[in-house]
């Protein structure tokens, strides 16, 4: 290679370039520490209660517990031996608890009610053949949860009525005599009504988000001297990245994050509460995004249909995927008659209400019409219909 800078110019100035683009190229890459065995496994022996002075016993060898079976025949006594064990048809537990949480996230609880404890002291399935079937079917399908989660949403169970049945002594749905009704986590809340909006940055990776929340927060639970104490809310499409890209501060999570039960991340959390409060409510016609994605909603339906049954239709559609029931297109259309009057008689109200988005609006679109459909849409995004499952 010196021999060749030396006899061509041209092509030292080109593999200085290269080596330019390699060294750039290395910077993008972030280091991170991996764990590997040692050529040589060193001694390890029983350290009672802790006294790491005082080794006793033979050494002891890589291994699993008895009371969960054998390591599989072929299996190398390190880390890759124990996920197989893990992965094995034969595991007691894995395939089962993994099965459960899935069940737990599409139908609000699990085949066992006590996800963090499948031992003596937790909850017995309530359904132990179905339990052992789907731990067997994922196991078949190479562990494939985009398919399990299909064959669940597809089964009968999951598509029937969720309306109380007087017939069938089952108050908890226990015995799932009926289908899932909960409300949707704090991610999905955020998340769908942006795409219904047609607001949604789907753009993947990258760095944390930012989005609006009440000035100050952060200052006002922040040291002094803390170097993140000042919250500066991110601009344009990147305000509409999905939730789980938001950045993420223990300390101070978002408070619509906070107030639909997200976990704090402090501690793992295998199953969220679901509370049901006054302030949800408020927050849920209020709160600034809220009100954001009901204005281009409305501004959506506005521009995709001609008529109000039509526009109706259209905004149903896009939130619960089905067309409205009479009592909720009467409800509906009465509401719209009442806002479209008061702000044809308030002008200036429908301006200040139609100027919470930083992106702006459609100018060519009445402001009194546009002002009424957003404070429908809005009216919806807030109800069972966009905020549970049912």
């Amino acid at each position: 290679m010196t021999e060749l800078q030396t006899k061509d110019p041209e092509q030292k100035d080109k593999l200085e370039e290269l080596n330019k683009q390699i060294g750039e190229l290395r910077k993008a890459f972030t280091s991170t520490l991996i764990a590997k065995d040692l050529p040589k496994p060193r001694k390890t022996q029983l350290l009672e209660r802790g006294e790491y002075n005082l080794p006793k016993g033979e050494p002891l060898q890589p291994g699993v517990f008895e009371v969960m079976g054998t390591m599989p025949p072929k299996a190398p006594a390190n880390r890759l031996g124990l996920a197989q064990w893990l992965t094995d048809r034969e595991h007691p537990l894995v395939a089962r608890v993994l099965v459960n949480h899935i069940w737990q996230r599409t139908f609000g609880y699990g085949i066992v009610r006590t996800p963090a404890d499948f031992g003596l002291q937790g909850e017995h399935p309530t359904h132990p053949e179905l339990l052992d079937w789907l731990a067997v079917e994922l196991h078949d399908q190479d562990w494939n949860l985009k398919a399990m989660l299909k064959l669940l949403v597809t089964s009968r169970t999951f598509r029937q009525s969720s309306a109380f049945r007087t017939d069938i002594n089952d108050p908890e749905n226990r015995l799932w005599s009926r289908g899932p009704s909960h409300r949707i986590d704090a991610e999905v809340l955020r998340d769908t009504a942006l795409w219904a909006s047609g607001l949604l940055n789907e753009s993947r990776g990258g760095e944390g988000v930012k989005p609006y929340q009440p000035p100050g927060l952060w200052k006002a639970l922040m040291h002094p001297a803390s170097n993140t104490k000042n919250y500066v809310p991110d601009k344009d499409s990147k305000q509409y990245r999905r939730s789980l890209y938001m950045y993420w501060k223990r300390t101070s999570p978002h408070p619509m994050m906070t107030l639909f039960d997200a976990p704090s991340r402090e501690t793992s959390c295998v199953q969220r509460s679901r509370t049901n409060t006054p302030t949800q409510s408020l927050a849920l016609f209020n709160e600034r995004q809220r009100v954001e994605t009901g204005l281009h909603l409305g501004q959506r339906v506005l521009q995709e249909a001609n008529s109000e049954s039509d526009r109706l239709n259209r905004l149903f559609e896009l939130l619960a995927s089905r067309r409205p029931e009479k009592t909720e297109r009467k409800a509906c259309i009465s509401l719209l008659e009442q806002l479209l009057k008061r702000y044809k008689n308030n002008p200036k109200d429908a301006a200040s209400f139609l100027s919470v988005s930083e992106t702006g609006r459609e100018t060519s679109l009445d402001p009194a019409l546009h002002a009424a459909w957003t404070q429908v849409a809005v009216t919806l995004l807030a109800s069972d219909l966009a905020t549970r499952i049912y």
